[in-house]
């Protein structure tokens, strides 16, 4: 194919240890989402080679990982490409993906890779890149390390056994840094988020269950957050384990968005903290569920019928309405609510609003400065993204450095955030209506947006919207050039459509967006019907 190997965020693949060479393990990757050591080798020495393409000085790499069974042999090839070219690697062992971006900041390394497929099956592995700065990887850098891999697997460059084993060793191994050091730094942060949403006193207000349910997804945080929440005045009890297999029957990754259910539905769910949910108070915050690699969080509110997913964009609402007084940056992508931007001028007129493709990265690459270097300020600056998926990013403060603040999208400081502003404020706001759906199975490379099925759908979308009243324009958004994005406006207010491919399994999703008041019936009939048009094709053998 002679693309990218990078999708949404980093790369990823169902996890074989077969031994095989370079060129296999591409194709392997490519055609059968399957990622190898021998990729991971090829990964590790170009990495080393594009050093040079990233800013900052020295040739350090920090590596850690979640608790995914076939990681260590990951992180084996990984290492010995990177010193096999001339870097040198520091193991930090499992964590969080976020505590990836704190490692490189506090040991000054030149870039760090966290092994996770996020919340996908640990029968799935695979990569993020992180630069010295802490943010995660650009387009550009990402195509010229995949452009390294494919020559290098062309080269003869033989390791004798003895070399290959020493080589997969790190240089230094910190291999329980991240257990005493995540919680001390989001101890930090906790005080930063207490003088910026207000005190703790979500349970004493009835806004928060009397024990809130926490689900780490059996990952990292399972062994410390309920008890670092407890010590904060937060009565709460874990419900994974990290005895548990990562992702199964826990965590926010089977979640979405708009999800609800019955009282009966949750008791008899397979997952492990919906069936534990009790009856409570409408709008009171029950739960609250990270994914696997620890980088997002979604919480479950009481309703009068059942539970409901509370989202990014209600998150984010709830952060700026308990800090009315301040106006922010933030920074939200083009599957959140239609209604979020109007809501967050409304409570302060002086906010900033930016849209962005989907991805947390592309949250912070919008909201981190000119010279895409750190925040500067004595307290925490107002900047802030979202995504309805829970990717919430914040700033965090550099762990050498004060006055300078990264930029990361952290599960626990979310949810940590989240329950400071919730006992401050009822974060509601004016929302409209969303659905999405998506292709399963689909052949990603037939969605572009050079080729005629992407023109086809793009004019059957406008010509339907504009029959529906709404004046019509394509938008285009940096970083996602095969988004097809049509945007409507009428005097009953706003309408959104969106064709994308996944970046990170094979699937296209459809998203419809609504203004409150719009009637969804003819949206609801439209979506079905390019669905069923895309699903012709782009599933086809």
């Amino acid at each position: 194919m002679g693309g990218s190997f990078f999708g949404t965020d980093g790369i990823r693949g169902r996890t074989s240890l077969k031994d095989m060479d370079e060129g296999e393990a591409i194709h392997c990757l490519e055609e059968a989402r399957t990622l190898t050591p021998a990729f991971m080798r090829l990964v590790g020495e170009a990495l080393s080679y594009t050093q040079p393409d990233l800013p900052g000085q020295g040739n350090t790499v920090v590596i850690g990982w979640d608790r995914r069974p076939d990681n260590m042999e990951l992180v084996a090839a990984l290492t010995l490409g990177l010193r096999l070219t001339g870097s040198r690697v520091i193991h930090i062992g499992e964590c969080a993906t976020p505590t990836l971006h704190h490692a490189v900041l506090a040991f000054d390394a030149r870039s760090g890779c966290m092994i996770t497929a996020s919340h996908n099956p640990v029968s799935d592995s695979g990569i993020k890149v992180f630069d010295g700065f802490g943010y995660k990887s650009n387009r550009g850098y990402e195509h010229e390390v995949s452009r390294t891999i494919r020559q290098l697997a062309e080269e003869d460059r033989d390791v004798d056994q003895p070399d290959r084993e020493a080589l997969s060793r790190p240089d230094e191994d910190h291999s329980n840094w991240s257990q005493t050091t995540h919680p001390t730094w989001l101890a930090h942060r906790w005080e930063a988020f207490t003088a910026c949403f207000g005190p703790w006193t979500g349970q004493a207000s009835g806004k928060v269950a009397s024990t809130l349910l926490v689900d780490s997804a059996n990952g990292f945080a399972s062994t410390w957050l309920a008890d670092f929440l407890g010590q904060r005045g937060v009565a709460c009890r874990e419900v994974s384990s990290p005895k548990g297999t990562l992702n199964e029957g826990c965590g926010a990754g089977d979640f979405s968005p708009t999800q609800t259910w019955t009282f009966d539905e949750a008791k008899a769910s397979s997952h492990a903290m919906l069936r534990q949910l009790e009856a409570a108070p409408a709008g009171q915050l029950v739960g609250a569920a990270l994914d696997g690699d620890g980088d997002r969080c979604l919480f479950i509110e009481a309703t009068e019928t059942g539970f409901a997913v509370v989202d990014g964009d209600a998150m984010g609402a709830m952060l700026l309405q308990a800090s009315e007084d301040r106006a922010w940056s933030f920074a939200a992508s083009i599957e959140s609510d239609v209604g979020l931007f109007a809501s967050a001028k409304a409570i302060n007129a002086g906010t900033a609003c930016i849209e962005t493709a989907v991805g947390d990265r592309w949250l912070s690459f919008a909201l981190r400065p000119t010279d895409g270097g750190w925040l500067q300020s004595e307290a925490m600056p107002t900047v802030c993204g979202i995504e309805d998926s829970g990717h919430v990013v914040l700033p965090a403060p550099h762990p050498g450095q004060p006055g300078m603040w990264g930029l990361v999208g952290d599960g626990a400081a979310t949810l940590c955030a989240v329950l400071l502003a919730k006992s401050n404020t009822d974060g509601v706001f004016d929302r409209g209506w969303k659905r999405r759906v998506s292709i399963s199975d689909s052949h990603r490379e037939r969605w572009h947006h050079e080729g005629d099925l992407f023109s086809a759908t793009l004019q059957t979308i406008q010509a339907s919207m504009e029959h529906l009243g709404f004046e019509v324009q394509q938008r285009h958004i940096e970083g996602e050039k095969d988004l097809l994005l049509v945007h409507g406006t009428s005097l009953d207010g706003v309408a959104s459509f969106g064709v994308r491919n996944s970046g990170t399994q094979a699937k296209t999703s459809l998203s419809v967006r609504l203004s409150k008041g719009i009637d969804p019936a003819p949206y609801i009939q439209m979506l079905e019907q390019v669905k069923d048009s895309l699903a012709a094709v782009l599933t086809a053998p």
